[in-house]
């Protein structure tokens, strides 16, 4: 996407491709054919809200496909929506958007599936750092983003509804692609699913899930967190989320809640997430009430049970993070040069395994760190960076390959680097997006360093490599030599670099969070 007019302006000579719902007219723009906003299922409101999604309602005619379809509701972002262009209105939240280099059914190009991350609660394909045409073009690739259902809609557990909603729409996209993509130019036999953050625990949770199986060869995790709420947990937040919008938690008891009403909801919530501790232990001090739920159906098990038993051996993955994810939260929560040895030893035994004798570990193994290093490094460690490793091992021992990498370049940020290597960054390296959403806090001016094309350069090749060969440049996951990409102003072939960290975490499974009490 480059301006809002040339999303929106009619063009009669645009690439025509017709689905299995109907044809629809997409853009040429800058030697790609882009297709934005086309339902892959119907409209989740009125009957059907709550509901698994349904197929897209059909359409006669050339159905214009300039313009992202309108996000599902949600709170605001991370970064201020004033900057970012103006957002589409109305119910048919469900839609993908398809960058080709030629909608030929015969050209059979490896395909690319996005998704995005943001908690669970926001997120949407449409935002401008998830702009695909230098990926798509870089790699020779069809590459699709998608939106699904997020926040109260997507992902609070209650009865009348399914569980895992939002990953639900995943499979329907994927689905989607499964029976359209060809006449994109694409090759449904070769798909690869990627995401980070949330995304890369929805690409986790579509390894372990029955329903997505034959649905993608190959899949990328960036920055896989490890939370996975148990169906008790859930069902408790989702009853203090219903409470909060004023409703009964069950399908039929919100129905007729608005949307923009839940979401306010979960945002109420969220700032009082702290006074659930005694019964919501880890979730707590965090303002995220959603997760993917392991709910013994959907999703039968936490996605490092579903690996370590072979349930993806037959999937390629890559799988990785940064090496400072947590820094992101703190400098945004203005925590910077704030945190006590108190609070850093009350966080260590929140989320360190073993309690307090997780605290001394981490106190042994980093001596020469302070509070807020130890404050930061235990919430890197359980939220994303042992989550992410802890998946490779998994597909290791099921009989599947993994490839590992870390992301140890430090961003040029405006805080003069204060970030470092923080969560997302891989985000406007990958995408070549760095004047769009959190690339403009990371990259003053929206400007690349030239280290920074190089990497993105790196990551493109890599990632669009992978997607056709399965193989990024690199060698697989070993437990003994435990060999990893590390992504910095000059790539190499290293040990796992966290090896202190790794120690800590040795044999913990990140089961799904319970609840206490």
């Amino acid at each position: 996407m480059t301006t809002n007019e040339s999303e929106t302006a009619p063009d009669p000579d645009g690439p025509v491709v017709r689905t299995a719902s109907g044809a629809v007219r997409g853009l040429r723009e800058q030697g790609l054919s882009v297709f934005r906003g086309i339902p892959f299922a119907g409209p989740p409101v009125g009957e059907d809200r709550f509901r698994a999604p349904r197929p897209p309602h059909p359409w006669d005619g050339v159905r214009e496909a300039y313009a992202f379809g309108p996000p599902p509701p949600q709170e605001n972002g991370f970064v201020d929506r004033a900057a970012q262009l103006p957002l589409p209105q109305g119910d048919d939240w469900l839609t993908v958007n398809v960058w080709t280099p030629d909608p030929d059914p015969s050209a059979a190009r490896p395909v690319m599936v996005w998704i995005y991350g943001g908690a669970f609660k926001l997120g949407h394909s449409g935002q401008p750092g998830y702009d695909a045409q230098h990926l798509a073009r870089a790699g020779d690739v069809v590459l699709v983003t998608l939106n699904y259902r997020v926040g109260m809609e997507g992902f609070a557990l209650w009865d009348g509804a399914p569980a895992n909603r939002g990953l639900l729409d995943q499979v329907a996209a994927l689905e989607w692609v499964q029976e359209n993509i060809a006449a994109f130019g694409g090759d449904p036999a070769q798909v690869t699913v990627f995401g980070e953050s949330a995304g890369a625990g929805s690409v986790a949770s579509l390894l372990a899930m029955p329903r997505a199986r034959g649905l993608f060869r190959r899949a990328v995790a960036q920055s896989v967190p490890g939370t996975f709420f148990s169906a008790e947990l859930a069902r408790d937040i989702a009853a203090a989320l219903a409470a909060e919008a004023g409703g009964e938690p069950t399908a039929a008891g919100l129905a007729a809640v608005a949307p923009q009403r839940l979401t306010e909801a979960s945002a109420a919530l969220g700032t009082k997430m702290a006074r659930h501790a005694d019964r919501w232990g880890q979730v707590a001090p965090t303002t995220v009430p959603f997760a993917p739920v392991v709910d013994g159906e959907i999703l039968p098990c936490t996605p490092w049970q579903a690996l370590t038993s072979g349930a993806a051996r037959d999937i390629d993955l890559l799988v990785g993070h940064n090496r400072d994810e947590y820094r992101l939260f703190l400098v945004a929560a203005g925590l910077q040069g704030k945190i006590t040895d108190d609070l850093a030893t009350a966080t260590l035994r929140m989320y360190a395994p073993g309690g307090e004798a997780g605290e001394k570990a981490y106190r042994s193994a980093f001596p020469d760190a302070g509070p807020e290093q130890l404050f930061e490094r235990v919430q890197t460690d359980w939220l994303f960076a042992m989550p992410s490793l802890r998946l490779a091992q998994a597909q290791h021992a099921g009989g599947g390959r993994a490839h590992v990498y870390e992301l140890t370049w430090s961003a040029p940020d405006s805080g003069g680097g204060a970030l470092g290597a923080c969560h997302a960054l891989d985000i406007p390296l990958l995408f070549g997006t760095y004047g769009a959403d959190l690339g403009t806090l990371l990259f003053p001016g929206g400007r690349p360093t030239p280290e920074a094309e190089r990497l993105t350069s790196f990551f493109q090749r890599a990632w669009t490599g992978f997607a056709r060969t399965g193989d990024p440049g690199w060698p697989a996951y070993d437990p003994r030599s435990r060999l990893v990409q590390i992504l910095d102003a000059e790539p190499e072939q290293a040990p796992y670099p966290e090896e202190r960290s790794r120690l800590i975490w040795e044999g913990y499974d990140f089961p799904a969070l319970p609840l206490l009490g």
